[in-house]
């Protein structure tokens, strides 16, 4: 017997915790052939989608797939998105959230994207800052020195 993936569940618990603070989930998708999106919102492979209650409808985030209708431009569409491809889960608000690992391609597919020259995209861990034993007092290469700004919108930074 096959054990079930803890993904679907972590996603339905950063779901559910984000609806309960007041936060507006979005998640971050790798786009293939068995993801159905707009494709005219698709860069880099990946999509990054409203998930919350007030921008979908029938919201079912199941073991296997994803599926919701949303609006794109005024003009309703059904997503579609398989959960092995959901590469991020976050928090408009404050970017908090949780990162995923691609799920490598079967056999077959393998085969079908390497004819298409395509190839999934991964995320990968960072050690940070204080596990690579650095200064605290330094500068990170991101921040300049400076602190985080208050206010504005924050953004989900992947570092392939």
């Amino acid at each position: 017997m096959s054990e079930i993936s803890t993904k679907p569940y972590l996603l339905r618990a950063i779901y559910e915790w984000c609806t309960d603070n007041g936060y507006t989930p979005y998640i971050a998708a790798a786009v293939d052939a068995h993801t159905r999106v707009p494709r005219e919102f698709v860069k880099n492979g990946e999509i990054v989608l409203n998930i919350s209650f007030t921008a979908t409808s029938g919201l079912k985030l199941g073991n296997d797939y994803i599926d919701f209708n949303a609006r794109f431009g005024g003009v309703s569409r059904e997503i579609s998105i398989p959960v092995s491809n959901v590469v991020a889960i976050y928090a408009r608000e404050n970017g908090q959230g949780m990162a995923f690992e691609a799920t490598p391609i079967q056999a077959e597919e393998a085969s079908d994207a390497a004819d298409e020259g395509a190839r999934a995209p991964a995320l990968s861990a960072v050690p940070s800052a204080e596990a690579e034993g650095a200064d605290k007092d330094k500068p990170g290469p991101d921040d300049g020195g400076e602190p985080p700004k208050k206010g504005g919108r924050p953004t989900l930074t992947r570092i392939k």
